[in-house]
């Protein structure tokens, strides 16, 4: 029972308010979709409806068949209202063909806020559709048509205002939070996107681009929602946080200026931490460093394009310990070229370096990757 708020989606409504559109925001994260959304199409009646998936949660690549299932329930429940409906996620940008024919409108693939807007605009203003980066539709004999750009970028992200929490209701997560952790925790994001080359990782969103906020802005985010909001832990949904040492210096020093800390928890790499950002994000509250270790095996590692070395990890390890902060290792099992020998290298490298939490997935290929493709056959 750890809810958050779907960042990705609150940022996109930021987009649309900001070019005078109106936005509701239906958030199933804590309720049943098939009932409560048809609910709330009757009570908005909105001209659009756009299912924009959570960019922000890693968890969102992992596609289950029942999310499909719901996502095309909910379009073909809008249009029968007479909605335009449009779709942006991993997986509808991996398979925007299964999307349109299943009661879409429109696909939206990339870094989507800004193609939004323009998408939305131009039909609200019942103009023809313009050429934008991104964007998949059918022609009228169902053939799919895609723009010049396969995926859109939207740099301008970081400068968005902040994501509009209040078009959702913060309390039921803190209800959750507090009755199976006794307090509560939110979501926000400093960066986006990931630039390292990890050859299972997918990035149907961003790619290899990374954006990021100004630390400023990020300190007062965090700063609001600790005193107005009342949230006592944070989860940074970044991909990889503390990539850049420097930002991480201004973040702490503003975060100490505004006396905005909270125990916060990041993924990062363990080749990043090193003694000055450890102790850069001490100062700033990090209570819990996730780093994607996979394997204690180095030539499992080398298989994976990963470029760490395992005694990065066991400094990084060291260095958390050292300042008070929880180091916790992501683990995958099963990658192509792991034998039982590699596997006992696994383990005996976590009984060696005694994480404070690990985190265990099997290898799986997801579409976009260089082991998908090498396995695919």
């Amino acid at each position: 029972m750890q809810p958050y708020t779907p960042i990705g989606t609150l940022y996109a409504a930021t987009a649309l308010r900001e070019k005078g559109i109106s936005v509701a925001v239906f958030d199933s994260m804590l309720v049943e979709p098939s009932i409560t959304f048809a609910a709330m199409l009757e009570k908005y009646r909105p001209k659009i409806v756009a299912l924009y998936e959570d960019d922000f949660n890693f968890l969102s690549k992992m596609c289950l068949s029942r999310m499909r299932e719901v996502a095309w329930d909910m379009a073909k429940a809008a249009r029968a209202m007479g909605a335009v409906t449009i779709a942006h996620g991993s997986d509808s940008t991996d398979n925007p063909v299964l999307f349109l024919e299943n009661g879409f409108d429109y696909v939206l693939c990339g870094e989507a806020e800004e193609t939004l807007t323009q998408l939305c605009t131009s039909i609200l203003r019942a103009e023809e559709t313009p050429e934008i980066d991104g964007m998949v539709k059918l022609d009228e004999h169902g053939n799919p048509i895609r723009s010049l750009q396969r995926l859109s970028k939207n740099p301008a992200w970081t400068e968005l205002s902040l994501p509009s929490r209040d078009l959702i209701d913060l309390e039921p997560y803190r209800a959750a939070w507090m009755k199976a952790h006794g307090y509560f925790s939110t979501n926000m994001v400093s960066s986006r996107g990931c630039p390292y080359h990890c050859n299972w990782c997918a990035k149907p969103i961003s790619g290899n681009k990374f954006h990021l906020r100004p630390a400023a802005a990020v300190a007062e985010e965090m700063n609001l929602l600790k005193v107005r909001a009342g949230v006592q832990h944070i989860w940074f949904g970044d991909d990889v946080f503390a990539l850049n040492q420097h930002w991480t210096q201004q973040f702490s020093e503003e975060v100490t200026k505004r006396d905005a800390a909270v125990p916060f928890k990041i993924q990062s790499r363990a080749d990043l931490m090193s003694e000055q950002t450890v102790q850069y994000l001490m100062a700033a509250g990090c209570a819990e460093v996730w780093m994607g270790v996979e394997s204690g095996s180095q030539a499992v590692l080398k298989a994976m394009d990963k470029g760490l070395s395992l005694p990065s990890v066991i400094a990084a390890r060291r260095r958390l310990k050292e300042a008070g902060i929880r180091a916790c290792y992501f683990l995958q099992l099963g990658y192509p070229g792991e034998t039982w020998a590699e596997l006992q290298e696994t383990i005996s490298f976590v009984r060696e370096t005694r994480p404070d939490d690990i985190g265990i997935s099997f290898s799986y290929p997801l579409p976009g990757t260089v082991f998908y493709e090498r396995v695919r056959m």
